[in-house]
Parts: C-alpha cells; structure tokens; sequence
C-alpha cells in the first residue's frame, strides 16, 4: 500500500512541476509583450509620452510631463463679436501683464495679443531665445500661434488667427520659434474678465509639456551657437543656428538627412544674406525656413528613433516568446521522461523497502545490544577524557599564572632599571652646567648667586646661557616636574627677602619657560631666609645662601639612585663648595 501511494505521489508532483513551467512561459511572454499603443495628441505625429529619466537608447519622440495650470479655457461665440481676456505673470515672472483682444470671424477667430514686461529669454538659461505663445484646448491639445518678440520696454504685440474654438492663452520661454510642444516654463497665462464674452470651460487646462532641457538633452546649452555669436546677429539667425544644431545633435543627420540639408541650404542662405547685408527680412525669411526645417527634422528624427526602438523590442518580444514555448515544449518531454523514469524507480523502490524491512527486523535485537554496549564504553570513555582534561587544565593553569608572575617581576625591573639609566643620564647632564646632587626629593641643581647682580633678580648673560643649556637637556625627558625654590642669607628683614627669594626664583621659571619648557610642568616660590645650607655668620657661609635650587622630579626618572642614595633632602642638603664672597 505505501509503495503505491508513494508512486501516486511522484506522478503528482511531475504534473505540478509541468504546470507550474506552464505558468511561468506564460508571465514570462506577458512581461516581454509590447505595450499597448498611445493614441498620440493632435499635434504630435510621433510616439506616447515617456518618463524623463528614460536611458537614451530607448528614448521617446516626445520626453513629456503632463502639466496643470489653473489657466481657463473659453469657449468663444461663432461670429459673436470681440471680448478681451487679460494675461497674468506667473511665479517664473510676476511682472508679466497684457491683454488679448479675441474677433469672432467667419470660420476663424482672430486674437490681437499685446504682452507687457517681458524680460529677455536668456535670463532662464543659454537655450533659450525667444518666447511663443499657445493656444490650449480643454482636452490638452497645444498649438503653436506663433513668436512674441519684446521690444527694449519689454513690451510685444501679435495678431494671429486661429480655427480653435475653445482654448485658453499661454507664454513660454522657447529655443525658437516653430517648437511643437510648450516648455514647462510658462511665463505668462489668460484670466477671465468679469465682462468677458463666452462660456468658461468647467474644467482646469492640462496639456503635455517639455522640460526644459530637453531640446538640450544631447546637446549641453553651453555649446549651442547662440553662446557664441555675436550680439549683433539677428534674433531669427540665432534661432535657426540652435535648431539645427539641436536637429544635428539628436541624430537628423542619419535619420532625417534630406529634411536636415534642406534646413542647412536656407541657414546657409541666410548667412550668407547676413555677410552681404541684405536687411532683416531676407535675413529673417531664409532663417525662419530653417528653423522649422530643423525642427521637422528633429521630430522626424525623433519618430524614427522611436520606430526602431519599438521594432527592436518586438523583435525582442518575439525572441523571447519563441524561446518560452521552446523552454515549455522541452519541459514538457522532461516532465514525461521523469514520470516513466520515477514509476520505474517507485517499483525498484517497493522491492527493497521489502527486503530492507526484513532485514531490520532481524538486526533490531543484535543492534539494540550493540547500542547499550556502546553508550556504556563511551560513558566510561567520556568520564576518563574529562578527568584527563581537567587535570590538563589545572596544570596549564599553574604554568601560565607563574609565567605572568615572572614576566611581571621582570617588567617591573626593566622599568625600574631604565628609569635609574635615564635619572643617571639626566644627573649626568646636569651636572655638566650646574652642580646638581640626587636626593630623595629629585635632582637638585643648585645655582649660586653669582647668576644675579648684587641685591637684584634678573639674570645674567651667564645665567642665561646656562638656564638655555638646562632647558634643553630637560625638554628631552617629558613629563618633568621642575620646582623652583630662592633662598637668601639670613641678613635683612623677613619680607624683604622672602620677596627676593621669590622674584629670583620667579626669573628663573620664566627663563626656562620663554625656553620652552611647559608652563604647566614648572613652578616657582621664595623660601627667603630658611633652610640655610651653610653659616650666616661668616660670609663664606651667606653666599652659600644665597641660591636658587631647581628641583626635578617625576616618575620618569623614577626613585632615588646613586653613589648618594641616603643623602640629606635638597633643602638641606650638603652645600655646594664655597665661591668668592659677595653681597646679597
């Protein structure tokens, strides 16, 4: 019974492996399926609208936005008069004010546009030199109805005709004149008067627009010919020479060469009319052509950019939907030759879990036997091994405890050995400029009061020198601790000498810290009188007195060493041997 429930199940699990190989041909064939097509605007024979940061090499005809503005639509009346509608500054130029006058005519509508504070186009970027102004359906549909050219005043008139019947008013910034699709940079928009005739469209104007760059997009602005000319070139040549260069960037030249020559012949007519001087309007007919010449062959670039991009993806598509059904046709034949192969294997199956069973039934005694044995012997084996280990452990323990007893014991002497060497080598040093003894306080450098005039606390030109050489002996051993003690003989009164004492003392400090020693290591007090080191009685014995002691100390030069280990305190020391008397 098992042996055919388990082949029941093997068969099943192949069918849901076929299926499932199944349903992925079929998401993978829906992924790779081309999307369906955009029914494109009026004024745009070329493909549906796409997202900005789309790779260039799957680029759209038109990279668009679609853009809401609370621009009105009017529907005006057929033959019913003029009405005027006034123009608004938006936040890209507030100033912007005007008005257009709008005639109903036979079969047309005539629109009288006057726009007042237009700054120059430039002012939004390189790429821009002129601005258009648009008509707009409730549906989104854009029209171009031609150039708005600011005077000096900023200020423009256009008169223009349109066979649009509802449709609000727009300014923009453009490259140039014959763009098919407005830039996101609306300067300028209609608003309703109180007494303006028609009916208002109920519903907000939203249309495509581009960005800003990108007629840019394969050309920087920088480099674009209206960077570089002269401010003397007529507006309309500027134009033209941006749009075919445009046109060259995106590809014209391969794509939609014969349109691209024709907008070079008349940009080529053109300049040569400017270097023959032959007025604006030659100048501006001839260049004008060019410009939309050019911008057919961008679009028509565009276009055919985007018929390849799309043949390529239902070749692609078509590539990948053949390999699916490949893929499925070979999984199918695995599918059916893993069913045979596992019927055969769930028999062979069912035969030795037969025998097998037997089998175990004849071993399960002897193995449950064997079973207890083992556990028994291991037991005692693991029982052994911890002993073994822990008595391992204990003895690695001692060892390494008497190994850091010994490495510390002989770090302590190589420390304290290396401070007697550096406190030896300071005391040496030392006592090279001034006589200097070890105590147990620190090194004591005595200096004489042959360092200062008599009665006075400024230091010789002989005291300096030797202060300088102790300062520099001392700032090669970091982390000294200097301080600075004046004694006088025993002659005069109290604070006077105290006050000597400390202004001597005082001398010194500041020497050794204009020296460079650290102000924060070194101190300095007068003792005055006390701790004589000789008799005040004699001369002899108040020169002797008469001293600065400089006292270093710090645990880098450690403990007291040397020949004079149980010598006296520096403060009463054994005193230095006698000089020539002289006064305090």
């Amino acid at each position: 019974m098992s042996s055919e429930i388990r082949r029941i199940a093997v068969k099943n699990n192949a069918l849901l492996v076929l299926l499932w190989m199944m349903l992925c041909t079929l998401a993978l064939a829906q992924d790779t399926a081309p999307p369906p097509s955009t029914q494109p605007a009026p004024d745009q024979s070329s493909a549906p609208s796409a997202d900005n940061n789309q790779p260039n090499d799957q680029t759209p005809v038109f990279r668009v936005n679609v853009l809401a503005r609370t621009t009105k639509a009017v529907n005006y009346r057929h033959r019913g008069g003029s009405t005027t509608v006034d123009f608004r500054g938006t936040d890209l130029m507030p100033e912007v004010g005007g008005h257009a006058k709008v005639d109903g005519k036979a079969g047309r509508l005539a629109i009288s546009v006057e726009v007042t504070h237009l700054r120059p186009a430039r002012s939004f970027g390189a790429q821009y030199l002129t601005y258009v102004l648009w008509a707009i359906t409730p549906e989104g549909r854009a029209v171009n109805l031609g150039e708005v050219l600011p005077g000096d005043s900023g200020k423009s008139k256009l008169d223009v005709t349109t066979d649009l019947q509802a449709f609000g008013l727009i300014v923009t910034v453009e490259p140039y004149y014959s763009v098919t699709h407005p830039s996101n940079d609306v300067v300028a928009e209609n608003i309703l008067r109180q007494e303006t005739k028609g009916f208002e469209e109920p519903i907000d104007t939203r249309f495509d627009v581009l960005e800003g760059n990108q007629y840019t997009i394969d050309m920087p602005a920088d480099r674009l010919p209206s960077t570089q000319a002269d401010s003397r070139v007529p507006l309309d040549l500027l134009e033209a020479r941006n749009a075919v260069a445009i046109a060259k960037a995106a590809g014209a030249e391969q794509y939609a060469s014969s349109s691209l020559n024709k907008a070079l012949e008349m940009l080529n007519r053109a300049e040569d009319y400017l270097q023959r001087k032959q007025g604006r309007t030659p100048i501006g007919t001839a260049a004008r052509g060019a410009t939309q010449m050019a911008e057919d062959a961008r679009v028509l670039t565009l276009r055919r950019k985007e018929q390849e991009r799309l043949a390529a993806e239902r070749r692609a598509n078509q590539e990948a939907q053949e390999k699916a059904e490949a893929d499925a046709r070979a999984a199918q034949e695995r599918a059916a030759q893993a069913q045979a192969q596992s019927d055969e294997d769930a028999r062979r199956r069912a035969e030795a879990e037969k025998a097998q069973a037997e089998a175990q039934a004849r071993q399960a005694a002897s193995l449950a036997a064997q079973q207890e044995a083992l556990a028994q012997a291991e037991a005692a084996r693991q029982a052994a091994e911890d002993a073994d280990r822990q008595k391992l452990e204990a003895e690695r323990a001692t060892q390494e405890a008497e190994r850091a007893r010994l490495e510390a014991v002989q770090q302590k002497d190589e420390a304290i050995q290396q401070k007697e060497q550096m406190r030896a080598r300071l005391l040496a040093q030392l006592n090279q400029v001034l006589q200097t003894r070890d105590t147990v306080r620190g090194l004591v450098v005595n200096m004489p009061d042959v360092l200062f005039d008599f009665n006075k606390y400024t230091l010789k030109p002989a005291a300096r020198e030797r202060l300088a050489r102790v300062s520099g002996i001392v700032l090669a051993y970091p982390d000294l601790k200097l301080e600075i003690e004046g004694y006088t003989d025993a002659i005069g009164s109290e604070e006077y000498n105290l006050t000597l004492s400390e202004k001597r003392a005082a001398a010194v400090r500041d020497y050794l810290v204009s020296s460079g020693v650290t102000i924060d290591n070194v101190s300095a007090r007068g003792l005055g009188k006390s701790n004589p080191v000789a008799d005040n009685s004699s001369a002899a014995g108040r020169k002797l007195n008469r001293r600065v002691e400089m006292i270093v100390s710090g645990d880098v030069i450690g403990s007291k060493i040397g020949a004079d280990a149980n010598a006296q305190p520096a403060d009463s020391g054994t005193p230095p041997p006698p000089a020539p008397s002289q006064p305090q």
